[in-house]
């Protein structure tokens, strides 16, 4: 005897062996022997053999006119008999039952499942419903067969160009756009990132970049909404006897910091170290405010950036040149002859800024020995440098004495081997598109204006810093333990030792029209130079501040972001001059072995990228250059030939370089289409 039963959702046959009071044991056609409850047989029957009637049912099911059939169907609970016997004959075949078991079994829109081969008719207007939802789907997977063929071709539909990054990125895994991906993709067996590329979805890698920073970080757009900068209501004095000055680069023009120098020749000199202060016009919870912490930072970029604050806020607390500026400067006195430090105090005021100077115009002026001797001439000094001549030069031999002091907090002095690296676009005037013409120019690290500034920075960051710990003041800090291997600078809200700068502790508070734990940072300091040892009291953020801690992983995570795309978009524009410039080979020394190869370092470009063959750590090569990826922004390199000796022994070097954190070289991109299931599948597939 044979049986037709339900076993876990499907309909199977097979051979009847033995059979006891409430199961059977059957053999399949496979020849495995299943237990099967009897409630679950729904047919027995001497011939055909379960496959030929299985597949003579199946036959006979797919021609059914389901319409008819619930129109045949009796009202209320019925058997798959019932129906045969109404849709087929009064004495339906064995085969004709097992088509209408198969036919309401697999039509749940039409038939409602009431038991083991019993059904009901489903209401008419929840069928009506269900076949429209069938038909929008057959549509819907028709427009997806449609547009993964147009893919295929080379064709990208406007709807997935529109819905690119979302595709790539976050997508929603139901809609029709991902599925037409990635069925083209299957179909093609080409990764989905190269098929969109392929089928023109991205314009450029330049807008490829672009548009999926803007994406990931924001959504909304870069623009502001229409926000009126408050003014500083304080009455505050006049800086008296002050003349500051501010030294950035001419792209610059949110000027948060201003020097200033008092007393030369009198035996105790003055430095003023003045910073914008928009904390004594903003608020916390502010409008001007919400707009700052949403965004965290200004986003730097080769020929481009997104400010924290609208331009019209920074023109109301930068420190322009020619006027009376509000700030928060602090005054730090040295003994003019041994540099030592007397005393310091924190000052709210209007400074006046005398001059703004741009490194980039003064660096072949203001060198070493200009400042260091007198008699020093330089040809073309601008009169604003030469006027300030002499607090220039206190102030390299200041900021030397304190980088010497610091080194020895340190254990060792501060590698300025490396260039930093300067990018033009010639002509480029607001966003970049990705055609310009690149310039890349280096600056030696440690020039005496960078010198000067980065020293004074960092002494008053050092300073109010230590000074809010002292009072109890919280504030936002940055700290690493020491510099042994693996150990990096984090973030947090105790005044803690910074071993990479030599400093006992070091809170962020010089940049607060680009930074928005500097502002914070104001905020803590305006309180504490109010309210002396009171000001943890009135604060705006208290001890254990959830809020604090809220705006301390905000940034942090808003801050690696930003700095890796600044990375990357470096990276993109070198691959670029590369190719303007038809550079095909490089020199190049290797810092880090890989697998099957080695990391180099460019001597003339800030590009790091793998070479085939295990190298040296130190050794110097010659490099051709292979095809460049501008979407990877991957470059890879064969060697030539080695330009320099083999070296005994490279442990030294290693030593010194054991601080330094290499650049990211890049890969494939990560996105979110996987082949393997349209449905739901894990993200961060490789393109």
């Amino acid at each position: 005897m044979f049986v037709l039963f339900e076993e876990a959702g499907k309909y199977l046959g097979g051979r009847v062996l033995s059979e006891a009071e409430a199961s059977a044991q059957v053999e399949l056609d496979t020849g495995k022997r299943v237990k099967v409850k009897g409630a679950n047989i729904v047919l027995r029957f001497e011939k055909p053999a379960p496959a030929e009637l299985i597949v003579e049912a199946r036959a006979l099911a797919a021609a059914m006119d389901l319409d008819l059939a619930w129109e045949f169907a009796p009202e209320g609970e019925f058997g798959f008999g019932d129906l045969a016997s109404d849709y087929f004959s009064d004495k339906p075949t064995l085969a004709q039952q097992a088509a209408a078991l198969f036919a309401l079994f697999e039509a749940p829109h039409y038939f409602r499942r009431a038991g083991k081969g019993r059904f009901k008719k489903a209401p008419a207007e929840i069928l009506q419903q269900a076949l429209a939802a069938i038909e929008k789907k057959k549509v819907i997977q028709a427009q997806i067969v449609e547009w993964a063929g147009q893919l295929a071709e080379g064709v990208c539909p406007p709807p997935i160009r529109e819905q690119l990054y979302k595709i790539l990125f976050k997508p929603d895994k139901n809609a029709p756009e991902y599925k037409a991906v990635v069925d083209a993709a299957r179909a093609t067996q080409r990764p989905p990132l190269d098929l969109l590329e392929r089928a023109g979805a991205i314009d450029s890698p330049y807008q490829f970049h672009w548009r999926r920073f803007l994406f990931e970080n924001f959504p909304k757009g870069t623009g502001f909404p229409a926000l009126a900068a408050p003014a500083v209501v304080d009455d505050l004095p006049l800086a008296a006897g002050v003349e500051a000055f501010s030294i950035d680069d001419s792209q610059t023009t949110e000027i948060d910091d201003a020097l200033s120098v008092q007393g030369l020749g009198s035996g105790t000199v003055t430095v003023g170290i003045h910073i914008a202060a928009p904390g004594l016009a903003l608020t916390p919870g502010s409008p001007i405010d919400q707009v700052a912490r949403n965004r965290m930072s200004t986003v730097y970029m080769p020929g481009y950036k997104i400010t924290m604050l609208p331009d019209e806020v920074v023109n109301a607390y930068t420190l322009l040149e020619g006027g009376d500026r509000p700030a928060v400067s602090l005054y730090v006195r040295f003994d003019e002859a041994t540099l030592e430090l007397q005393s310091s105090e924190t000052k709210l005021e209007r400074v006046p800024i005398v001059a703004n100077l741009r490194h980039d115009q003064l660096d072949s002026v203001v060198t070493q020995p200009w400042l260091e001797d007198a008699s020093f001439t330089s040809e073309n000094t601008p009169e604003a440098a030469a006027k300030l001549r002499a607090p220039l030069s206190f102030l390299f031999r200041l900021a030397k004495q304190l980088k010497a002091q610091r080194e020895v907090v340190r254990g060792k002095p501060e590698n300025f081997n490396r260039p930093d690296y300067n990018f033009r676009l010639v002509g480029n005037e607001g966003e970049p598109n990705g055609s310009e013409q690149v310039q890349i120019t280096t600056r030696q690290r440690g020039a005496p204006l960078d010198l000067i500034v980065s020293e004074a920075m960092i002494l008053a960051n050092s300073s109010w810093g230590g000074w809010l710990g002292e009072l109890g003041v919280p504030g936002l800090y940055r700290s690493q333990a020491s510099l042994a291997p693996g150990i990096k600078v984090r973030m947090g809200t105790r005044a803690l030792p910074h071993a990479g700068l030599g400093v006992k502790s070091y809170a962020w508070s010089t940049s607060p029209l680009r930074r928005y734990t500097d502002l914070v940072n104001q905020w803590q300091i305006i309180a504490a130079a109010r309210h002396g040892k009171t000001a943890a009291l009135a604060a705006p953020f208290k001890p254990k501040d959830a809020d604090l801690f809220s705006i301390l992983s905000g940034f942090d995570a808003a801050y690696a972001t930003y700095n890796a795309y600044q990375g990357g978009m470096e990276r993109f524009w070198t691959l670029k001059y590369l190719q303007q410039q038809g550079i095909t080979e490089l020199e190049a020394t290797v810092i880090k072995d890989i697998q099957n190869g080695a990391l180099v370092r460019a001597d003339t470009l800030p590009l790091v990228f793998p070479v085939a063959g295990q190298q040296e750590r130190g050794a110097r090569l010659r490099v051709k250059l292979g095809e460049i990826d501008e979407i990877a922004l991957d470059v890879h390199g064969t060697v030539l030939e080695r330009l320099d000796a083999p070296k005994a022994d490279t442990a030294a070097e290693e030593e010194e370089g054991g601080d330094e954190e290499l650049e990211e070289v890049a890969g494939p991109i990560a996105i979110a289409v996987d082949l393997s299931d349209s449905e739901a599948a894990p993200e961060n597939t490789p393109a």
